[in-house]
């Protein structure tokens, strides 16, 4: 059995399938390939770019296709489907201020916020919000946000805001399940805001801060998409070809930046440097 994972699409369906047929996974026509191997998509499916919820029916027809074939095809929530469903459920209502604004920082050097105001400024598309319906809502909000998958810690943001909503990755999936599933603008707002934070493994201390980490949800190394590798390695989209190990080897960054014209990485694990 041979293990994959994948960055963030934001709607590149067509580059997806590209890079899933180049890596053996699909066959020219668009069907499953890949027999019993396991493939993971660390979340980001929508916005910014032109089929995000047509990318999300892929990811759930290929789920349907590697189980018949004795594979498996699993899905993480990434920031941009909270953003998406906080759109379609909350709209412009605006967040309660005491959760809008950084608390060292005067009311009057920001706007109102809202889900609506978000999704706009983070490259929201209208035909995502068209195009979603109730059962791909319901199956957004059984996605897990963790996984632990041959002793890798599979998660979308380079964060440890996770452990905001639990100390084990069932808990964490369970918590902020059912705030999914739940009315609490509130609730929801901290769940965009906590997974849009980045960059927790960079620095002299990343090391460290992936070893906490993994000591208290397990794994020896973090796998996550979010942070476009380009912008951290100083570099343009277009120069990046393999994933980005750092933190001493701790940390993989698999974000290609796909919607910046970087490429739509399909990474197997175990993974070294050439």
């Amino acid at each position: 059995m041979s293990t994959y994972v994948v960055g963030d699409v934001h709607g590149h369906r067509t580059e997806l399938v590209s890079a899933l047929a180049d890596a053996g996974l699909l066959t020219s026509s668009g069907t499953w390939s890949g027999g019993d191997a396991h493939l993971w998509f660390l979340g980001d499916f929508v916005d910014r770019g032109p089929d995000g919820v047509g990318t999300i029916d892929l990811v759930r027809r290929l789920a349907a296709e590697a189980s018949e074939a004795g594979g498996h095809v699993g899905a993480l929530l990434g920031n941009h489907e909270i953003l998406l469903l906080g759109m379609h459920r909350f709209g412009d209502t605006e967040v309660p201020s005491d959760l809008s604004y950084p608390p060292t920082i005067p009311h009057n050097n920001w706007g109102p916020r809202s889900f609506a105001r978000s999704w706009e400024l983070n490259g929201g598309q209208a035909s995502d919000q068209e195009a979603l319906t109730g059962e791909h809502i319901r199956w957004l909000t059984e996605r897990p946000l963790l996984a632990l998958v041959d002793d890798h810690l599979l998660m979308h943001s380079d964060t440890v805001e996770y452990l905001a909503w639990g100390a084990a990755i069932d808990e964490i999936n369970a918590t902020v399940g059912d705030v999914l599933r739940a009315d609490d603008l509130a609730a929801w707002w901290e769940v965009w805001r906590r997974m849009t934070t980045r960059h927790a493994f960079r620095g002299p201390n990343g090391e460290e801060v992936v070893d906490k980490l993994l000591s208290v949800l397990g794994g020896t190394r973090v796998v996550h998409g979010h942070s476009v590798i380009a912008d951290q390695l100083g570099i343009m989209p277009i120069q990046v070809d393999a994933p980005h190990s750092y933190a001493g080897g701790k940390a993989l960054g698999i974000d290609g930046g796909v919607f910046v014209g970087g490429p739509c990485l399909v990474v197997r694990l175990p993974w070294t440097a050439p």
